[in-house]
């Protein structure tokens, strides 16, 4: 009896302490669907690789189905709250309504190129667009947004590496009726004409903090934007020395001298 008894407490002593160290060696080689498997091994294994958030960091749907759903419902998991990469590569079922809930979820996410273009890869039907504050992307993966044909909201705010050729290619967008270009540093009224040119449903445009944008560019804007821009902000914009042009060419524009923007007033 005794001797039985001795049994099942080395035998939970094992499950309890020796398990859960071998296996936290043996689940950084695993795969995510591995890992999650193990977690309905025992109570002392879950609670083991719970408590390891650096296991936690990557989820990966990659060819699942309902992959949107799946990715909703492991970020409102714990163990998921330090989550750094995230993969939807070939996944299904994902729509627009999960990456707006992936932003309520979410504060703060890691996104390199390689994620960037999986989503616009794959959600192609994108009408708004919001990286705002999020410097970490190249600019041949802004140049991507291209993909976009349907998107009319962009918001690419202190887009640092967004230069004049990908901002010529995001002009293919056509159908953008509010641009967002606050302290995107590295453009020049090449890109600002660009998209003039190009999107000419245009209502909302910020140029906030640009320096290498002139006098140029509103002439532009003027051209072919007239009719439809309706806010023009060119506020710390040093390069933009007569105001004139905004007056001249678009009757519609009331220049604030307080503030360096332009709202329209209609006629």
């Amino acid at each position: 009896m005794e001797e039985r008894e001795s049994k099942k407490a080395e035998e939970a002593t094992w499950n309890r302490e020796t398990v859960p160290k071998v296996m936290k060696i043996v689940s950084t080689k695993l795969s995510q669907r591995d890992l999650i498997s193990l977690l309905v091994v025992s109570p002392w294994l879950h609670r083991t690789l719970i408590s390891y958030p650096s296991m936690w960091k990557v989820l990966d749907f990659r060819e699942m189905n309902h992959a949107g759903d799946r990715l909703i419902a492991a970020l409102s998991l714990s163990r998921y709250q330090h989550v750094e990469q995230i993969n939807l590569e070939f996944g299904r079922d994902i729509e627009d309504t999960h990456l707006e809930r992936l932003k309520e979820k979410v504060m703060c996410i890691k996104l390199t190129d390689g994620g960037l273009k999986q989503i616009l890869s794959k959600c192609s039907f994108l009408q708004s667009l919001n990286l705002y504050a999020l410097s970490s992307f190249t600019d041949e993966a802004y140049a991507k947004i291209s993909l976009l044909s349907h998107l009319r909201f962009l918001d690419l705010c202190g887009a640092q590496n967004i230069s004049d050729e990908s901002l010529s290619c995001i002009a293919k967008c056509k159908k953008l009726v509010s641009l967002n270009l606050t302290w995107c540093v590295q453009i020049t009224d090449a890109g600002v004409m660009a998209i003039a040119q190009d999107c000419t449903s245009l209502e909302f445009l910020s140029l906030f903090g640009i320096v290498g944008v002139t006098d140029k560019c509103l002439e532009v804007l003027s051209r072919f934007c007239s009719n439809t821009l309706t806010t023009l902000d060119v506020n710390g914009c040093i390069g933009i020395k007569h105001y004139e042009f905004i007056l001249q060419y678009m009757s519609t524009i009331q220049f604030s001298t307080d503030h360096n923007w332009y709202e329209h007033m209609g006629p």
